[in-house]
C-alpha cells in the first residue's frame, strides 16, 4: 500500500509540472481562416478597382452631356425630344458623323433654312451605295442602283435615272453633263439648241450596229488626227467640206519626188464616196483608170 501511494505521488507531481500535457501540435496554414485571402482577397481587389473607373468614366460622360446638351432646372436648352420621335436642335450643333433610324428625315423649320457647314470638310450624305457630297467646287452624286429627284409637293419626277421608264433629260437649268463613258442609244439636243461634244483628250464613238451623225450641220474641230472605221463602208450624205488651213502642204517650188513623203490627193465620187490618189506629178487630178467612181467622179 505505501508503495503504490509512494508512486501516486509522484505521478501527481510530475503531470502537474508538465505544462505541455496535452499538447498536440497543429500547422497553422491547415486551420479554418475567416476572411478574403489569397486568391478571393486578389479577385475582390481587381472588382473594386474596376468598379471605381466605371465610376470615374460615368462621371466623365454625365459632365460631358451636361455641358454640350445643357441640362439645366427648365430641362434642355439645347434640344428638344417630342413624342412622335422628332428631335429638334435649338441652337447651333457641332457634330461629325449622324446615322439616322430607318426612313429618317432630316429638316428644317417651315420658314427657316437648314444650314450644313463642313469645315474644310465635304459634306457627305449617304445612304448605302449612294452618296452625295457637297464640297467646295463641286457637288457629285454617286449611285450604283440609280436615282430619281421630285418635287415633294406635287410628286413631279424632276430627274431620274430609271431610263426604261424615263427618258433622260438634263434637269432645267443645267447646260452640260460630264460624264467619263456613257452607254446610250441615241444622243439628241433640243430643236432650237446645238448638240456640243467636247473632250480634253481623246473622243471614241463607237456603236455596235453602226454610228448614224444626223442634223443640219455637223462640225468637228479637232487638234489632233480624226479616224474612221467601219466594217463595211462610210457614208458622207450631204454637202461635205474640209478645211485645208491646218493640213500639211508644200510650196509651188518643193520637189514632189524628194525625201520619203508619200502624197495623196483626196477624191470624191458623185455619190460620196470617197477614194485617195497618189500624186506623181504636178496639177494632178482625179482622173485615174482605177478610180471607183466609174465615168462619173
Amino acid at each position: 500500500m505505501r508503495e503504490k501511494a509512494v508512486e501516486r505521488r509522484n505521478v501527481n507531481k510530475e503531470h502537474n509540472s508538465n505544462f505541455k500535457a496535452g499538447y498536440i501540435p497543429i500547422d497553422e496554414d491547415r486551420l479554418h481562416k475567416t476572411g478574403l485571402r489569397g486568391r478571393k482577397g486578389n479577385l475582390a481587389i481587381c472588382v473594386i478597382i474596376l468598379l471605381f473607373i466605371l465610376a470615374v468614366i460615368n462621371l466623365i460622360i454625365t459632365l460631358v452631356i451636361w455641358a454640350v446638351i445643357r441640362i439645366g432646372p427648365n430641362g434642355c436648352d439645347s434640344m428638344e425630344f417630342h413624342e412622335s420621335g422628332l428631335l429638334r436642335f435649338k441652337q447651333v450643333s457641332d457634330m461629325g458623323v449622324i446615322h439616322p433610324l430607318y426612313k429618317s428625315t432630316v429638316g428644317g423649320r417651315r420658314n427657316e433654312n437648314l444650314v450644313i457647314t463642313g469645315n474644310n470638310q465635304p459634306i457627305v450624305f449617304q445612304q448605302g451605295t449612294t452618296k452625295l457630297s457637297v464640297e467646295k467646287n463641286k457637288t457629285s452624286i454617286t449611285s450604283d442602283i440609280g436615282m430619281q429627284f421630285f418635287d415633294p409637293r406635287t410628286q413631279h419626277i424632276l430627274f431620274s435615272t430609271d431610263y426604261e421608264t424615263h427618258e433622260f433629260h438634263l434637269p432645267s437649268g443645267v447646260k452640260s453633263l460630264n460624264v467619263q463613258k456613257a452607254s446610250t442609244e441615241r444622243i439628241t439636243s433640243n430643236a432650237t439648241s446645238d448638240l456640243n461634244i467636247k473632250v480634253d483628250g481623246k473622243a471614241i464613238v463607237r456603236g455596235n450596229e453602226g454610228v448614224f451623225i444626223m442634223g443640219k450641220t455637223i462640225e468637228f474641230h479637232m487638234g489632233g488626227n480624226m479616224e474612221l472605221k467601219a466594217e463595211n463602208s462610210i457614208i458622207l450624205n450631204g454637202t461635205v467640206m474640209v478645211s485645208t488651213s491646218r493640213l500639211p502642204s508644200s510650196s509651188s517650188g518643193d520637189q514632189l519626188g524628194g525625201g520619203d513623203w508619200v502624197r495623196y490627193k483626196l477624191c470624191m465620187c458623185a455619190d460620196g464616196t470617197l477614194f485617195k490618189v497618189q500624186v506623181t506629178g504636178q496639177n494632178m487630178g482625179c482622173q485615174i483608170s482605177d478610180n471607183p467612181c466609174g465615168n462619173t467622179h
